[in-house]
């Protein structure tokens, strides 16, 4: 029974208008409430009052009460706006929310949505729109109240060429910026954000979040605060609050949401001022299953296998971001048993894993890589992870450690998985020492992966279609059906409208085999080891990622980008 009937049965309005009534809803486009007021049939709390009854839900109103800014933060604005609810009241950890619509099933599942994402439970209760504006405006109120805040520090920064350290402290303690800088913090991490720039323009402070490897504008904050909002930082990473001039890096941990999130802070001097870039590390995000990172078929099969050596070098490849060292996180996480050792050198230790002993190189006192690697061998290791292998000495010892009993795990940056031979011969491994140490090789980049809540499946286009045969023709393991079938990015409110959520990656993986150690021995060219490569029945880079695209992981757009990068 529809609200326009059930006032009719109660005899608010006359039976006989019901289908004027109906019909102006359906020309309209507007809701029944808003057709009965703007007639001015009803008076609007009288007929909240018997909407609630109809729904059998309470009517809540409220003039003059004030809701706190954490409890009105737990709605954000737009979603109040664009839904019509709002915050009321939070009692024994249950949220009580006020809906105009709350029949509105897309309302209801902004809400349940927004739920799970902060940890609450809820009631919904009924409101007129005049409570609804009443709180709306508290929104408003709530900027209003930190931007008067904000404005009390200008004079502490107006016209002050050096401020100092004292002043800065204190200033980075008031409320306002302790309450900004964690806000945007818990919104990264909520958000999964992998990094945060937090930087000054010509005109104001510019908070940026990189999302799947692409940077938005998520905030901008008055130029003045800039200081101190810095400031802030730096006290939470332990760094000089007054040193100004040169890079510095540090990093903090802190509770967000029930969850112990790091921070990886980089301060940098440019000639606006201090610009400070925090790499977001959740632990929970950090460390994944291998199918997660996209490792499938082939290529994890020939990871489990090596996983099963006591000794060996395995090499992640690929630029920075690519996801190198979360895959070598994944390797440790799986090896990680009582009977096992396992020692790390790392610049800087990204996730802190129990049960594993982690050290952070420090360059500057002269303990590199390659220092660490020596006194490793002295702490009977089973297995070591070297966070990048960039020298000759941390090549060399990375290699005569494999050879000696050892699993080695450390990373390269080359563009693909072919350069790794070469790149090593470059750095000064002898050759023939490459076969009895290395294992594997692995390359990898990150692709976006399309949103499962609205991705397209649809036939693709005859010039994908011919480039995907063409590209595919080598693999005699993968079968394609025509027509060809792949999925595209839409965009939905789950994803941001953006039709991507989260990254996966996609590899080659490069076994050492017989005929590879006579190519190694012989003419180690990236062209004969990449007919090696095609030999193993390698799935290269771009054929792993149209084999996704064709899955409905990525989109085949995502793909062609991934490719680019390591041409």
């Amino acid at each position: 029974m529809s609200l326009i009937e059930y006032l009719a049965k109660k005899g608010v309005i006359e039976k006989k208008r019901i289908a004027d009534l109906e019909y102006e809803i359906k020309a309209s486009g507007k809701r029944e409430e808003e057709v009965l007021l703007d007639m001015g049939l009803v008076p609007e709390n009288f007929l909240f009052e018997m909407k609630g009854k109809h729904l059998k839900m309470p009517l809540r109103e409220m003039s003059s009460e004030k809701i706190s800014s954490e409890i009105l933060g737990m709605i954000p604005p737009e979603s109040a706006k664009y839904y019509q609810m709002v915050p009321l009241a939070k009692k024994d950890n249950v949220l009580e929310v006020g809906m105009i619509y709350p029949e509105d099933l897309k309302a209801q599942e902004a809400l349940n949505f927004l739920a799970r994402q902060e940890r609450f439970k809820y009631k919904v209760f009924l409101i007129a729109p005049v409570t609804f504006e009443n709180i709306l405006k508290q929104y408003k109120d709530l900027g209003k109240e930190v931007e008067q805040a904000l404005e009390e520090l200008d004079v502490e920064v107006k016209n002050r060429p050096e401020i100092k350290k004292a002043e800065f402290e204190r200033m980075a303690e008031d409320a306002p910026i302790t309450k900004v800088v964690h806000n945007i913090l818990r919104h990264a991490a909520e958000g999964k954000a992998s990094d945060i720039h937090i930087e000054p323009t010509r005109k104001d402070l510019r908070v940026r979040f990189r999302m799947d490897g692409v940077l938005h504008s998520s905030l901008l904050l008055p130029l003045r605060v800039h200081l101190a909002v810095i400031a802030r930082v730096k006290i939470l990473s332990n760094l000089k609050i007054d040193e100004l001039r040169i890079p510095q890096d540090g990093r903090f941990s802190t509770e967000l949401e029930n969850k112990h999130i790091d921070f990886r802070v980089s301060t940098f001097p440019t000639t606006l001022g201090e610009k400070a870039v925090l790499r977001v590390l959740d632990p929970t995000e950090g460390v994944k299953n291998f199918e997660e990172l996209g490792l499938r078929g082939r290529n994890y099969k020939l990871l489990k296998e090596v996983m099963k050596k006591p000794y060996g070098m395995v090499l992640s490849t690929g630029p920075t971001g690519s996801g190198k060292t979360t895959t070598l996180y994944t390797m440790m996480h799986t090896l990680n048993q009582e009977g096992v050792n396992i020692i790390t050198l790392e610049d800087p230790v990204e996730y802190f894993m129990e049960g594993v002993n982690q050290s952070q190189v420090k360059p500057e006192i002269g303990y590199t890589f390659a220092s660490g690697l020596r006194h490793i061998l002295r702490q009977d290791p089973d297995i070591m992870m070297v966070g990048e292998i960039r020298d000759n000495e941390t090549a060399e010892l990375a290699t005569h450690a494999a050879l000696t009993g050892h699993l080695v795990l450390s990373t390269l940056h080359t563009n693909n998985v072919m350069g790794v031979i070469p790149r090593l011969i470059d750095l000064g491994v002898a050759p023939f020492l490459i076969p009895s140490g290395l294992t594997i090789a692995l390359a990898q980049r990150l692709a976006r992966m399309l949103c499962p809540h609205c991705k397209k499946k649809v036939v693709a286009k005859p010039n994908i279609q011919e480039m995907i045969f063409k590209e595919m023709a080598d693999l005699d393991d993968v079968t394609i059906s025509k027509p060809v079938e792949i999925y595209i990015p839409q965009g939905c409110r789950k994803c941001g409208h953006s039709g991507y959520s989260g990254r996966v990656g996609v590899f080659e993986v490069l076994e050492m085999t017989s005929q590879l150690a006579d190519i190694i021995l012989k003419e180690p060219s990236t062209s004969k080891i990449r007919e090696e490569a095609k030999r193993q029945g390698m799935a290269t880079m771009k054929q792993d990622g149209i084999i996704k695209a064709m899955e409905g992981t990525t989109s085949i757009e995502e793909v062609f980008r991934v490719a680019a990068e390591q041409q």
